[in-house]
């Protein structure tokens, strides 16, 4: 048994792996040392663990892990051995969670290059091509759009996501609504067409919180039934097993 633990700007997540399968998920804000007390004795089978981080506290809470007697691996996408080439410029700064979603996807589909994007608290989209990790491009997600509306105007209301297609808006809270929605939809739309000019047999991939809004929208995008970065970390957790 394996424990994953993929702690994201919002939310940490902790699965329970038994090989490729996911038996048990926790959610909360933040690891702590008594959910993880919790966890380990309803777990007692766990031997390895694996977490990353994009809050810069995946060394810190690996070690907490292996205080309760499990070997867990801190992932350092500047220095984490992955099945995958990494062509990042900056592998220091890139997000946990980009590259493990790209090993994870990757090995969902291989032998095809793959643009997968996740729709989180930020919107990024990252290029797998010819087995390598080539980069991306990062925008601010969906909440933060509402968010910012709200918190840098003096009189906007604070909205939030719609699966409502209008054409226009006819209040105010509508207009925000379809604003935002389309916007993100029109941005998205063009990085799927886009890449889709190179080869119509690239695949596209759909992943994060508010992915479900845009795959109705969006053609030609496949929505991923599993959680990339999970199953991305559990890929890295193997492939480091004999050294670790």
């Amino acid at each position: 048994m394996k424990l994953i633990i993929d702690i994201g700007n919002s939310r940490a997540k902790i699965v329970l792996m038994h090989d490729n399968e996911a038996v048990a998920n926790y959610v909360a804000e933040s690891v702590t040392e008594e959910l993880l007390g919790k966890i380990v004795s309803s777990h007692p089978d766990v031997r390895r663990a694996i977490v990353a981080s994009t809050r810069g506290d995946a060394e810190a809470v690996a070690a907490m892990v292996t205080a309760f007697g499990i070997k867990a691996l801190p992932f350092l996408p500047a220095t984490t051995p992955i099945p995958l080439e990494n062509r990042y410029h900056t592998p220091a700064t890139l997000g946990a969670d980009r590259l493990a979603a790209a090993v994870g996807v990757s090995a969902l589909y291989p032998q095809r290059d793959i643009m997968v994007i996740d729709f989180g608290t930020a919107i990024t989209i990252d290029y797998i091509e010819g087995g390598a990790f080539l980069g991306g491009n990062i925008s601010p997600g969906v909440t933060t759009r509402f968010r910012a509306l709200a918190d840098y105007t003096a009189k906007l209301p604070l909205c939030s996501a719609t699966e409502e297609v209008l054409e226009y808006g006819r209040t105010t809270t509508e207009a925000i609504e379809q604003g935002v929605m389309r916007g993100v939809e029109q941005e998205v739309r063009g990085y799927v067409e886009q890449f889709l000019i190179k080869n119509c047999e690239n695949c596209t991939i759909f992943t994060g919180g508010d992915a479900k809004y845009f795959v109705k929208r969006i053609k030609n995008a496949i929505f991923a039934d599993c959680e990339p970065v999970i199953y991305g970390l559990n890929r890295i957790l193997e492939h480091n097993a004999e050294k670790f």
